[in-house]
């Protein structure tokens, strides 16, 4: 069996890679290593919009039950929306079936502890481990019979909950605000709406009629075009672009100019420097955040702490450093203070928090932070062993880095789920930053190209 957890959780195209049969024995492991302690626990299960959704509940649901577990069934909801109710319902665990910005195709499961956070590598390991049994023939996990069988129950009350905890957060009404609200046919398109109509805005939405086929589908965070397009048209303060499981969040401004993850941690981070509310002066944020996010920070006495690619990484380094700010440049954001993961809802209220208090338009805060050229590449490559050390890739290394200079920055690193090695340069002068990107490139291609 190939290695089962990505950086995310379980991810594959729907029954083909993900298979009701491995969310079956998904289902009965996870409720066997998180809730081995408890007589009848309890698990909270959601998912997003995808035709295939509803089979690898079905399948997942179905091994939590046969394990003895209850499950709480918070139909289509968010994955942070799951990560809350875990932790208000003081559930064993919850489960989420999404793919968040993937293709239709594909699906996935996430599991969160009873503390509302993700998994860490050592219970998703021991997941994996139980499932190889499973797969395997050796199934030593209780089938309890009669009453000792789980139950299956409605959870009613999941949404309202969700957006009654998620309106807390929110410091000042949105009255006098026109916001454009792109749901991109995913796990938000009931919620997202009534939130901010609820906050006081008047609410433009857009992507509310998902079949099953068409979440993230040109619109959404993932293709703001149309969003920012509808902003322009209607004369509207902002666009909040979410994913397929409102995890992400990738603002508009009034202008239609797109503001991704960097600047809103810049937005975010500056306002609570100049308020004194920032714990340690300190954002973390990943080796793919722009170098403007860095200048903007430490030009108001702030530091920019970088991890490694992923929100995991991300929530790790707060958590090691007792900062409460992090996130992504496409969108993820976590605001420690308020929840244990992403939530591209609840950036947007810190977002739109900062532009009533200060009176001021995003793009004029987002204006705040300089954005320097950044260069992306992925290079597909036979094998990603040893890739450093090959000499013609250590030589475009050293030429890559001379070219961009001191105030430049290189980072390569091989995929952690695809034959890809990701090569991503920046700096200030977007010639050097190509031109290094290519140097690279090229030797990959050689060196261990398809």
């Amino acid at each position: 069996m190939a290695q089962l957890f990505g950086t995310d959780g379980v991810r594959g195209v729907a029954n083909r890679e993900i298979t009701p049969e491995l969310a079956f024995r998904l289902g009965r492991a996870a409720a066997a290593v998180l809730a081995a302690d408890v007589p009848r626990p309890r698990i909270v299960v959601g998912r997003d919009t995808r035709a295939s959704g509803e089979m690898l509940q079905a399948a997942l649901v179905a091994g939590f039950l046969s394990a003895g577990a209850h499950c709480l069934d918070a139909g289509v909801i968010p994955t942070p929306g799951v990560a809350y109710l875990t932790r208000q319902r003081q559930a064993q665990a919850g489960a989420v079936i999404s793919a968040s910005h993937n293709p239709i195709e594909d699906n996935g499961i996430k599991f969160f502890g009873p503390n509302g956070y993700k998994l860490s590598d050592e219970l998703e390991a021991r997941i994996e481990e139980l499932v190889l049994d499973l797969e395997q023939g050796r199934d030593e996990l209780p089938r309890p019979t009669g009453g000792g069988v789980g139950r299956l129950l409605t959870d009613t009350q999941a949404g309202n909950d969700y957006l009654d905890f998620l309106a807390a957060t929110a410091r000042y009404p949105l009255n006098g605000l026109r916001i454009v609200v792109d749901t991109a046919y995913g796990a938000a398109f009931r919620l997202a709406p009534r939130l901010f109509t609820r906050l006081g805005a008047d609410v433009l939405a857009l992507h509310l009629s998902p079949n099953g086929t068409n979440i993230n589908v040109g619109c959404g965070s993932t293709h703001p075009e149309l969003a920012a397009e509808k902003v322009r048209e209607e004369g509207a303060d902002a666009g909040l672009t979410f994913d397929g499981d409102a995890d992400r969040l990738i603002a508009i401004d009034e202008q239609g100019n797109v503001v991704d993850g960097d600047r809103i941690l810049a937005i975010c981070a500056l306002d609570r420097l100049r308020r004194e509310d920032l714990p340690g002066r300190t954002v973390v944020a990943t080796i793919y955040s722009n170098l403007g996010l860095r200048k903007a920070l430490h030009d108001a006495g702030g530091e920019l702490l970088i991890t490694g690619a992923g929100d995991r990484q991300v929530m790790e380094t707060l958590l090691a450093n007792n900062l409460v700010l992090g996130g992504e440049q496409s969108g993820h954001i976590v605001f420690l203070e308020h929840h244990t993961t992403g939530d591209g809802m609840l950036t947007a209220i810190q977002l739109l928090d900062v532009m009533m208090r200060t009176g001021l338009r995003l793009s004029e805060l987002a204006a705040q932070m300089p954005s320097f050229p950044q260069v992306l590449a992925n290079v597909r490559v036979r094998t990603k062993e040893d890739w450093d050390k090959m000499p013609a890739v250590q030589e475009a290394l050293t030429q890559a880095r001379a070219t961009l200079g001191a105030e430049g920055e290189l980072n390569v690193r091989p995929s952690g789920t695809e034959p890809v090695i990701r090569v991503m340069a920046q700096g200030p002068e977007r010639a050097a930053v190509e031109t290094a990107v290519e140097l690279v490139t090229r030797a990959l291609e050689v060196s261990l190209g398809v």
